[in-house]
């Protein structure tokens, strides 16, 4: 049997990337995910893509800033398939400038996108997922934890959730819900971007991946995430697994 046979699956940021590569992994392993991105275009690209292993997964525009409806994403995705078993906070946008740079807007765009999200869709997942015995997947990253120079605002953000994320392992450990982060390098968009941006540090990022290479969307972070969705990895809560080819060694 797939290891995510008759699961349901919520994926934010999932029309490329990271997110994509989780859909695709997903629905290989026998999930209906639903992938929830600003990007219609992207999206739809998407949907055709997964529908091919999960003709009832589906696609969402939706902006995530609006956080007054993120309670109603949830309800709508139970409405149709009658249960959520996972939820994956992987949406994010933020700019990279100098911390004496950084502004309000620039603190606001990082939050607002990805903190606040995560923070809200947790929240209305919660009863759904202590129903299922589910999992929450959400995204740390390295410019958090190594204090990655000019990320001031993202990396605020993602150690934030990093937070919330061992509060909320802990007060839902007894209800059988697992919660988790993914602290990945992959070879993404925003990755990307943000090589052309800044070619000096991305070329000492790659430098000091031991792996030699950045990961793959789907086959490296995609399995990592299929795996912390399954019953495998119900043992195991309140961590952050590092998909970085070894890059950060935690102690």
């Amino acid at each position: 049997m797939k290891k995510l046979a008759d699961k349901v699956v919520l994926i934010t940021g999932g029309a490329g990337g990271i997110g994509a590569g989780m859909a695709k992994a997903m629905v290989k392993e026998g999930a209906t995910v639903v992938i929830v991105d600003l990007s219609e275009e992207r999206g739809r690209i998407v949907e055709k893509e997964i529908q091919q292993h999960s003709p009832n997964s589906m696609f969402i525009p939706f902006d995530l800033t609006k956080h007054d409806e993120l309670p109603g994403l949830v309800e709508q995705v139970v409405s149709k398939y009658g249960k959520l078993n996972v939820l994956v906070n992987n949406a994010h946008v933020s700019r990279q400038v100098p911390f004496m740079e950084t502004t309000k807007e620039l603190l606001d765009l990082s939050f607002n996108t990805g903190y606040y999200p995560t923070f809200y869709l947790m929240q209305a997942a919660m009863p759904h997922l202590k129903e299922t015995k589910g999992n929450i997947i959400n995204f740390a990253s390295g410019a958090g934890l190594n204090g990655q120079p000019t990320q001031a605002a993202y990396a605020s953000a993602k150690e934030a959730i990093r937070g919330l994320t061992r509060v909320t392992a802990n007060e839902h450990g007894r209800d059988g819900i697992t919660i988790n982060l993914i602290s990945p390098i992959a070879n993404s968009e925003g990755v990307q971007a943000w090589a052309k941006a800044q070619p000096e540090m991305y070329e000492d990022m790659l430098k000091g991946i031991p792996a030699g290479r950045l990961g793959d969307p789907e086959e490296d972070i995609g399995r990592v995430a299929v795996f912390l969705a399954s019953e495998d990895s119900k043992y195991i809560t309140g961590q952050t697994i590092m998909v970085d080819g070894g890059s950060i060694m935690l102690h």
